[in-house]
């Protein structure tokens, strides 16, 4: 029995102990860490309890081990653990790529403006772009749309080919204009019984070889096309009869009028259309040959 009671009071003794030596080791375990954290002057650290209880070894005291060996403990010494430093992997900088340069903005020319018109007669008395009119054809043009109710835009092109064909056969412009009065009042539409079509009613069927090839059926009806052809059709009367006032009649299909009544009426209507574009001699061709 009494044996009993002092084994049980070692065994007390023995839990005291232990409890002891674990008291122990956290509170030597805390001072270390408080002792590092108040070394670090650079600036705040963060403290783990890795970075304390790991590093440290706490060796039990004498009397901790007397005590330990006379109730037949094993005391091990203390484990230190080896720390594994932490891999760091390198990240390289990020560069960006430089922004690519602005092509320089084309630089603008400014074009010269065009001098046409009366500006350009001006300048020169002589000079007339291609498709302008001269000065005394945008007087009579004026004048034929107000006494016509004829579209400048409409009846210009007309006579700018007048000018222009008149001069390449040897023709007054104004004599292909008048014609042109005459026989339809410059509606670049008209038609008559006889099939004539255009403004100087020009009759298809007799006059295919000036029309040329592939064109169609309606190609009188062009503003330019007509003028050109009616002109190439008064040119061959002049070659035929070597006068003006035959090529007239044969140009009405009226040679057998003794009075020569068309001729009459056209050269009164070009005598008329030089005094609008301001000739100072409005005398007609066969005044002159008289």
């Amino acid at each position: 029995m009494k044996h009993a009671t002092r084994f049980n009071a070692l065994a007390r003794q023995a839990g005291v102990v232990a409890l002891g030596l674990a008291h122990g080791v956290m509170l030597s375990a805390g001072l270390i860490g408080l002792v590092n954290v108040a070394n670090v002057t650079d600036g705040p650290t963060q403290v783990r309890f890795s970075d304390t209880f790991v590093d440290t070894a706490v060796e039990p005291t004498v009397s901790e081990l007397a005590m330990a060996s006379g109730l037949g403990l094993r005391v091990s010494p203390p484990m230190t653990l080896a720390t594994v430093a932490p891999v760091l992997s390198y990240t390289p900088p990020i560069r960006l790529a430089p922004e690519p340069e602005s092509a320089p903005e084309p630089t603008l020319k400014l074009a010269k403006p065009a001098v046409k018109g009366m500006d350009a007669l001006g300048a020169d008395p002589f000079a007339q772009d291609e498709g302008e009119l001269s000065a005394e054809m945008a007087r009579v043009r004026d004048w034929i749309a107000d006494t016509y109710r004829v579209s400048e835009n409409t009846i210009e092109p007309a006579l700018a080919a007048a000018e222009t064909h008149a001069e390449e056969l040897g023709f007054d412009p104004l004599l292909i204009v008048a014609i042109m009065a005459v026989e339809s009042s410059f509606n670049p539409r008209a038609v008559s019984n006889m099939g004539a079509q255009g403004l100087m009613q020009v009759i298809p069927r007799y006059h295919k070889d000036k029309l040329g090839a592939n064109r169609g059926r309606n190609a009188l009806f062009d503003p330019v096309v007509n003028v050109r052809v009616g002109t190439l059709v008064l040119h061959e009367g002049l070659q035929r009869y070597g006068s003006m006032q035959r090529a007239l009649q044969y140009y009405n299909g009226a040679l057998k009028d003794p009075k020569a009544r068309y001729t009459r009426k056209v050269m009164a209507l070009k005598k008329r259309l030089m005094t609008i574009a301001g000739r100072t001699d409005t005398r007609t061709s066969i005044e002159l040959a008289g």
